[in-house]
């Protein structure tokens, strides 16, 4: 596991604070979360093992497809039948990760944490989900994906978790981080048409 003061997110080079600014015309927004925990969980989704979960972190997995539940600490989207991220502050991931590992000692489970893995960026505005259809085939219409659900796809032919975090819409999109910059800059060429603005995650 990294060190905690060597944590900082994949986009950290290209310096977007310094290019933080809210443009009134701007219909699409993007932001880098920074630096996200992450935990793969992985389990039978019995009883139990919910019972388990929400033990270690106040919070049971979410058995429907593609829902994403959350609380003030946490957040788990449902990636499978067997398989969930758990979304917490990057700081505590850690912390998260030994409880989980401690409450699910007697089930068959597995808990790691990929925090490295991944970049978050946030997508939001009026032309979120335009700007998101330039790339991506998934139907993100309002009548079919909503506040609260998430979805593995392809965007721009990246691998990519997208959760609606809100109605706004906004969106956080979960990329690897060898292809953060490539989406980021993706996202910016596709929102230009629309007026982009880069802001504080």
């Amino acid at each position: 596991m990294a060190e905690q003061y060597r944590r900082q997110s994949a986009l950290a080079h290209l310096k977007l604070a310094a290019r933080t600014m809210l443009r009134e015309e701007a219909a699409v927004l993007l932001c880098d979360r920074g630096f996200v925990g992450q935990l793969s969980l992985r389990g039978s989704g019995d009883s139990s093992f919910m019972a388990a979960v929400e033990a270690a972190i106040g919070l049971a997995p979410p058995a429907t497809p593609n829902l994403v539940v959350e609380s003030r600490e946490a957040r788990i989207l449902w990636l499978g039948p067997d398989e969930w991220l758990v979304v917490v502050d990057g700081e505590k991931s850690e912390g998260f990760w030994r409880l989980l590992v401690e409450k699910l000692a007697d089930q068959h489970a597995a808990v790691a944490d990929v925090s490295e893995a991944r970049a978050v960026i946030g997508l939001s505005g009026p032309k979120a989900r335009e700007t998101l259809a330039h790339g991506c085939s998934l139907d993100l219409h309002p009548r079919v994906f909503g506040t609260g659900q998430c979805a593995q796809t392809l965007l721009a032919r990246v691998p990519v978790i997208i959760h609606q975090r809100s109605n706004e819409p906004s969106f956080d999109l979960y990329v690897q981080r060898s292809l953060a910059e490539y989406l980021w800059n993706w996202l910016e060429d596709a929102a230009r048409p629309y007026g982009v603005a880069v802001v504080e995650g």
